[in-house]
């Protein structure tokens, strides 16, 4: 299975990836809840922009941070300089053995025992 990182919504969701919401289709990855706080809570976020937003993670299914999620996340955070929403989702990946799907792979290249997929990559 495959966690999706915030950047890939952003990106399927603006209508300028037609790969990429296909690879989506196909794929069905899982989010977790990091990513819609990160994605909807953005300041700047218009009215039709969230309309769109909404309609993807209402396809998606939403992973939510247990409390060994939220350890391996200060383990990360200790061992380099990671936002928290990063470490999150890294361990998120890493606790569920998902494979992490991410256009900005070097964020995360360093994680041992994180797979990592850029599906932008060509």
């Amino acid at each position: 299975m495959i966690l999706a990182d915030s950047n890939l919504i952003i990106y399927a969701a603006s209508g300028k990836y037609p790969d990429l919401v296909e690879w989506f289709a196909e794929n069905r990855p899982v989010v977790s809840v990091i990513t819609v706080v990160e994605v909807l809570g953005y300041h700047k976020l218009k009215t039709e922009e969230k309309e769109v937003l909404e309609n993807l993670f209402a396809e998606l299914s939403v992973v939510y941070p247990s409390v060994e999620i939220f350890l391996k996340a200060i383990e990360l955070r200790q061992q380099r300089n990671i936002s928290v929403s990063d470490a999150l989702i890294a361990a998120t990946a890493l606790f569920h053995n998902l494979t992490l799907a991410t256009h900005n792979t070097s964020d995360f290249d360093w994680v041992e025992g994180l797979q990592v997929v850029d599906p932008l990559e060509k």
